[in-house]
Order: structure tokens, then C-alpha cells, then sequence
């Protein structure tokens, strides 16, 4: 496999996830892909398979009006991309912490990546 192959696939997964593209966040996905949300050293979400993180995806898609992810950074080690992500939002709907519509968000953090076979089999989101 071409060394920038894993990198490719993580671009194409970020510049979907910022167009609301769930098709195109899943095209390099891995049918078993595990999916982890990590805030404060918690997870707060873990999913199995390329259908649950479909369907959580297109779930989330009317919480922000705007949302973008920012590579700030690249670390590419074989078939492991790991990237900084500035993320910035404006919300929606109204969050349980208070996030209101219309008020922005801005999450510093990390996403770590794992390629198989051409697909990303993992993908874990620091912040």
C-alpha cells in the first residue's frame, strides 16, 4: 500500500464530515469500524460497525448549522493517522450543558485513525 494512502482516506473522511456527507464518511470506512469518543479521559460514545455509525451520524447531522474540522496537524506511522483537529461549530439545538442555537463551539483535541486493507478500521476522537 502507498504510504499516502491512509492519509487520503482520512482527508476524504474529514472533508465530508465538514460538508454533513455521511455517504462520503463512510466510503473509507471499514465495515467493522470502531468508532470512540473520548472527552475528558471518558468515553462517551462507542460504536461497532459501519451501519452505527451511519445511523449515529446522520442522527447528529441537524445538531450544528456550521462545523468544521481543522487539521492542525499530521502524524502518519504506516497504517496509523494521527491528526490535531481544531473543531469549531455553531449549534442548533439546545445542549443539556447550555450550548444554545446560534452559539458557537470550539473543541481542541486529537483523532486517531487505523487503517486495514485500504479502510479505516478505527477512529478515536480526543478532546
Amino acid at each position: 500500500m502507498n504510504p499516502a494512502e491512509p492519509k487520503q482516506l482520512v482527508e476524504a473522511y474529514i472533508e465530508a464530515y465538514n460538508r454533513f456527507d455521511v455517504a462520503g464518511m463512510l466510503a473509507p470506512l471499514h465495515e467493522n469500524v470502531v468508532f470512540r469518543n473520548i472527552a475528558n479521559g471518558e468515553v462517551n460514545l462507542n460504536l461497532i460497525g459501519k451501519e452505527a455509525f451511519r445511523q449515529q451520524a446522520d442522527q447528529a447531522k441537524p445538531y450544528f448549522s456550521e462545523r468544521e474540522q481543522r487539521v492542525t496537524d499530521w502524524q502518519v506511522n504506516g497504517q496509523q493517522v494521527e491528526v490535531g483537529i481544531d473543531y469549531k461549530a455553531i449549534a442548533a439545538i439546545a445542549f443539556p450543558n447550555g450550548l444554545n442555537p446560534g452559539d458557537p463551539l470550539h473543541l481542541q483535541g486529537k483523532s486517531i485513525f487505523q487503517v486495514e486493507n485500504g479502510k479505516i478500521i478505527s477512529i478515536e476522537d480526543i478532546s
